[in-house]
């Protein structure tokens, strides 16, 4: 049952129409056998072993809640890594923001087939973008070929720069601005390219059509309804919630670990990757969303329509894009629905099952210079979210 209030429609079953989509599969995966609860703390190890400062997991099962932490919070107090400690959720925070946009569609309020131009009239043009040729559609599942402004933001990778500028504060239409002034990497809808750009504008469509913004609507329709009393959207507060565990990035391989805990704001602050968290909240969402608790079916039959995406490092083999999350197959049969979150010293990954019946939040609190060493430990982090939602506990 749907927490909200809300108005279905035929329109909505038109939801997933899109360029080329193909819906995630959906067929439960065979029942492996089961692991005893030190897998996951020997994968957690593992990190560590290859790194990593802190390690956090939270799993669930139909069986019970397994957790396993290794390493520290902090290199300096070497204090433990804390229990569902708060995080930085990083673009875990997109899945929030399209399911709002998703609600929104629903309550006939928007269509995906919405162009920019028409929701935010002359904010995409320039050097060849165009907000009339991209859709509410292309943003969510990143086909409409704008250049992330990230990059702009922080040209130069050293602790310098992050001291720096980490106190500044961008409006969204000036990350906007920034992103157009570059040529698009390819016409709207013909390709896939991950850009946070999608998610400042679709944080700008929520408030210009509810009048409100895409911070509070995500606090009343996802936060308050699911009871995840845990999870906020900051703002410009800078101190994470205790407890935490301190994050820390090496900016270049020889360098030191430096304190990262502190958000660089000029990208962490929009809908693109402002939200913060803890792997029980994180969890929750993820099975609320799945059990069809935020969206009705035909609705999140469209977040679940997925396109073809280029292998890289940083998606598993075989990874499609959906609208706000990814579709991942496991090595059992079957996949996962998930997002990750990374910024300055941190990487949060959360997954859930296609059947929702297994999730997991994984978090590490340190990110390293060496781009081997950081394979290395993506590589590891993988295969733990793989065996842990293959093996149920």
């Amino acid at each position: 049952m749907v927490l909200r209030r809300l108005s279905s429609s035929a329109a909505v079953l038109a939801l997933a129409v899109s360029v080329s989509p193909t819906a995630a599969a959906s067929p439960a995966p065979p029942r492996p056998p089961a692991v005893d609860r030190s897998s996951v703390q020997q994968d957690a190890d593992a990190l560590r072993d290859a790194g990593v400062t802190g390690v956090s997991v939270r799993l669930e099962t139909p069986r019970g809640t397994v957790t396993a932490r290794s390493g520290v919070g902090g290199p300096v107090s070497g204090r433990p890594v804390p229990e569902d400690g708060h995080l930085r959720l990083g673009s875990v925070t997109k899945m929030f923001v399209a399911t709002v946009v998703l609600q929104l569609v629903e309550e006939k309020r928007l269509t995906l087939d919405r162009t920019v131009e028409e929701l935010l009239p002359g904010v995409v043009t320039g050097a060849g973008n165009d907000g009339r040729a991209i859709t509410l559609r292309d943003l969510l599942r990143h086909t409409s070929g704008l250049y992330d402004y990230t990059a702009d933001v922080f040209p130069e990778h050293s602790a310098a720069a992050y001291y720096a500028r980490r106190w500044h504060v961008y409006r969204p239409a000036q990350l906007v601005a920034m992103a157009v002034r570059h040529e698009p990497a390819f016409p709207p809808g013909t390709d896939w390219e991950y850009s946070n750009t999608n998610y400042v504008l679709a944080g700008m469509v929520v408030e210009k059509v509810t009048g409100r913004s895409w911070e509070q609507e995500v606090r009343d329709r996802v936060l308050r309804p699911l009871g995840l009393r845990h999870t906020d959207v900051p703002g410009t507060r800078p101190f994470l919630p205790q407890p935490h565990a301190a994050n820390h990035q090496q900016f270049t391989p020889d360098g030191p670990m430096v304190d990262t805990t502190i958000p660089y704001r000029p990208f962490d602050l929009g809908a693109d990757g402002a939200m913060t968290g803890t792997a029980r909240d994180l969890n929750r969402f993820l099975t609320g969303l799945v059990r069809g608790r935020l969206l009705e079916p035909a609705a999140f039959a469209a977040m679940r329509t997925t396109v073809p995406m280029p292998r890289d490092r940083d998606h598993p083999a075989g990874t499609r894009s959906g609208l706000g999350l990814f579709f991942t197959p496991l090595s059992c049969g079957g996949g996962y629905l998930g997002h990750g979150g990374s910024g300055f010293g941190y990487l949060v990954r959360a997954a859930i099952t296609t059947d929702g019946r297994r999730s997991v939040t994984v978090s590490t609190h340190s990110r390293p210079g060496d781009p081997r060493t950081a394979d290395r430990q993506e590589d590891i982090l993988r295969r733990l979210v793989d065996r842990a939602l293959c093996r149920p506990a």
